[in-house]
């Protein structure tokens, strides 16, 4: 049984995929309908979450102009870390 963090929240990505066989997210949906349109995307790399301890391609965005860190982890499920504030 794998252990979730209760700081790893999954999300619907709607994404583009590229003739070169990129994933490219756009926008993130959340559960109660609420869509973030991705403006930019700075940098792509593998990378691991600490907080939520997974890892998998980290995408760093801009969503409604703060910098996010998206996930598509190794279980090709997409997720954001929760606010470690709230």
């Amino acid at each position: 049984m794998i252990e979730e963090s209760p700081l790893k929240i999954y999300v619907n990505v709607s994404v583009e995929f590229t003739k070169e066989g990129r994933l490219i997210p756009r926008a993130i949906h959340w559960d109660d309908g609420r869509v973030y349109e991705i403006q930019k995307i700075t940098d792509i790399r593998r990378a691991a979450s600490l907080a939520a301890g997974a890892t998998g391609i980290r995408y760093t965005i801009y969503v409604d102009g703060f910098e996010k860190h998206l996930f598509y982890g190794d279980n090709h499920r997409w997720f954001v870390v929760a606010n470690q504030n709230n």
